[in-house]
């Protein structure tokens, strides 16, 4: 899980037609440096619009709309693109928010718990566009929220833990980690979303063998200490911070990927 895959994996001609996402969006590098590499699936009739865009701060809106062959819309996509840090990046927007703007798109990547949070102190908009507030600290699609009644117990504390999205992206390391329920999978290349372990016992001891990692899916995980990634400034988190993943799963671009840890 250490690879640099596209931002939005590409499509896997395995899937049927109605599963494949109809736009995917890279991040190629060349010799004058990165830039955002847009592709459309064989066939399909759409347009790309940009909604909205703020050049001060590097953001934009951008809209794929799909079309029959009697030009009436199938399906609607939105992408936030813009630079994070060190790097340009893209997020797709759940279909289920209204967005318009590069404001109600950073809006409607924060996770639910977020929003409640900052509906509930009265945090003022540019505030809750920074990396770190009262409320969180973020770093990339990771959101760091204080936890004040976190009971861990020490001898399950791990130390230089991987959170991943699960579709084979940089994992960011957390110098501390303790997790809660959850579902136990099995990891591995060829499986980036992971296995039940009931899938993992009926595969050959020689497919087993094939560097798999123990993992859990949709866990309550809690972090501290310093979180790092080679694509962002190293942050200390003082005290347990809850770990919630941006909302960029709930999109179709986005619905093969998992929260793995």
């Amino acid at each position: 899980m250490e690879s640099e895959p596209p931002l939005l994996g590409r499509w896997n001609p395995t899937r049927s037609r109605a599963e494949a996402p109809q736009i995917t969006i890279d991040i190629g590098r060349d010799r004058s440096g990165e830039f955002f590499d847009i592709r459309t699936a064989p066939g399909s009739q759409q347009d790309v619009l940009v909604l909205n865009a703020q050049p001060r701060e590097k953001h934009l809106v951008l809209l794929s709309r799909q079309f029959d062959v009697q030009g009436r819309v199938l399906a609607k996509q939105k992408f936030l693109c813009g630079r994070d840090e060190k790097h340009w990046f893209v997020a797709a927007i759940p279909e289920s928010e209204p967005v318009s703007s590069v404001a109600s798109a950073r809006e409607a990547l924060k996770p639910s718990e977020v929003r409640a949070r900052e509906r509930a102190v009265g945090v003022s908009q540019q505030e809750s566009f920074r990396r770190r507030n009262v409320n969180y600290v973020r770093q990339g699609e990771w959101f760091f929220l204080p936890e004040r009644k976190v009971d861990a117990n020490p001898w399950f504390i791990l130390r230089n833990e991987p959170l991943s999205r699960g579709n084979g992206s940089k994992a960011h390391m957390a110098e501390q980690c303790y997790r809660s329920a959850g579902d136990t999978v099995y990891v591995s290349a060829k499986h980036p979303t992971g296995i039940s372990i009931t899938q993992y016992d009926r595969l050959p001891e020689s497919e087993r063998k094939q560097g798999f990692r123990r993992m859990k899916r949709d866990a309550t995980v809690f972090v501290r200490g310093a979180i790092s990634h080679p694509d962002h400034k190293t942050i200390v988190l003082e005290g347990w911070h809850r770990v919630l993943m941006n909302t960029e799963n709930r999109s179709m671009a986005m619905r093969f990927v998992v929260f793995l840890d």
